[in-house]
């Protein structure tokens, strides 16, 4: 009797730990869930094939154990569960949708990229020899997140803390957990923000540099907002994206006068700004009209064309095809990130994506063409085919199987 509840407590615990177990598996691999579904858009017609070659050659199997069974009963049931699987697989393109099943000539220009805290697999990000290797490949445009200095110097930096992209533990320990935006721009001229990116090579790509590359790489240190603006100035468009400011900061209030201060005194053409903040953008709008007004959330077009809403910054798992269709039907771009892979810059490509952000770049800008694109007859054409060879070999093993057992008896 104590054995039995003991059972039932331990199936009661063993319950709740896989309920609690699937749900924090299902929300940490919420977007992970939405990025197989987004590739097997890419994927779906080839798995289609992979999946008839498979199912065909398992026919053999099922073919056997169908001659063998002794009831007519196991018989029915084997090729009845069998057959809807296979013509389940026969029908599954039915329910493909893929946005490179298109003709030729409705497919778009290619996205125009943006470097992603410059180019940030070749040169350590948001460094100056990150958007200079950027601006080499004759990017669209520069990506780049801004915070203030305690003494109130624009300066670009993504982390809250220093921590990963300086050498701060080594210099001023003390200093690593601040908030980098608490410290003077004296202090943070001082910190190596290149020696990490060698050390830790968070895109395998540092082995790739050659020696003069390297040795710039070691030297870099935190880039200022207004060194990037005179090396962007005329070449390039920017995504800026601007950092809250901790409470206790003394330009907490003002943050946004001091980027727009520091923007306007540069000199730097005010249509290749792409502004992303949302807070205070008719202030924003009135103090430099030619700015790009740049939203990073999805809201209804009503309500983006009353904020004067021209662009649009989204995951790429956040916009379907069909918005990305009525945005552009109300004359609004969409950029997409962070798009790393040449089969996801394709699927977009295809999509009709008007540019991406991305951290390979250097990757993307050499893709000539979608990796694949088929007209609807090919593919529809391809599909039946295949179909009917499946078919004809199935019906000819379970042929030859029933031959072969007969044969033998």
């Amino acid at each position: 009797m104590n054995l039995h509840w003991l059972h039932k407590v331990g199936l009661m615990v063993i319950l709740a730990f896989t309920v609690v177990a699937m749900s924090a598996v299902a929300q940490l691999w919420e977007d992970e869930w939405e990025v197989l579904l987004i590739s097997l858009q890419g994927t779906a017609p080839f798995l289609h094939m992979g999946a008839l070659a498979a199912v065909t050659a398992l026919s053999w199997i099922v073919a056997g154990q169908f001659a063998r069974a002794e009831r007519s009963s196991s018989q029915v049931a084997i090729l009845c569960t069998f057959f809807a699987v296979v013509f389940a697989l026969y029908l599954a393109p039915l329910t493909i949708s893929s946005p490179c099943i298109m003709e030729k000539k409705d497919l778009g220009p290619k996205p125009a990229l943006i470097g992603h805290r410059g180019a940030p697999m070749l040169a350590p990000e948001h460094t100056l020899m990150s958007f200079q290797k950027a601006l080499q490949q004759k990017l669209y445009g520069l990506q780049a997140d801004v915070t203030i200095s305690l003494d109130g110097v624009p300066f670009l930096m993504h982390d809250t803390t220093l921590r990963r992209t300086t050498n701060v533990q080594e210099l001023f320990p003390e200093l690593a957990r601040r908030p980098a935006s608490m410290l003077n721009w004296t202090v943070l001229q001082r910190l190596n923000a290149g020696q990490w990116f060698l050390k830790t090579d968070p895109f395998w790509t540092a082995d790739s540099l050659s020696p003069s590359d390297h040795r710039e790489a070691q030297n870099q240190s935190i880039c200022s907002l207004a060194e990037l603006l005179e090396l962007a100035k005329g070449n390039a468009t920017l995504l800026l994206n601007l950092h809250e400011l901790p409470w206790e900061h003394p330009y907490r209030a003002g943050f946004l006068n001091v980027t727009l201060e520091a923007l306007l005194r540069s000199g730097f053409p005010q249509h290749q700004v792409m502004w992303l903040p949302n807070r205070q953008r008719p202030l924003v709008r009135k103090v430099a009209p030619g700015f790009q007004q740049t939203s990073g959330s999805k809201e209804a077009v009503a309500s983006l064309r009353k904020g004067h809403i021209q662009r649009l910054n989204l995951r790429y798992t956040q916009v379907s095809r069909q918005e990305l269709r009525d945005y552009a039907s109300w004359n609004l771009s969409v950029n997409l990130y962070t798009i790393n892979t040449p089969w996801l810059f394709s699927l977009l490509w295809c999509a009709g994506v008007p540019s991406v952000t991305s951290d390979n770049s250097h990757t993307l800008s050499q893709v000539p063409s979608p990796l694949w694109i088929m007209h609807p007859d090919e593919y529809c054409l391809m599909w039946v085919t295949a179909d009917l060879i499946s078919f004809t070999l199935i019906v000819g093993i379970f042929v030859l199987q029933n031959y072969h057992l007969i044969s033998s008896v």
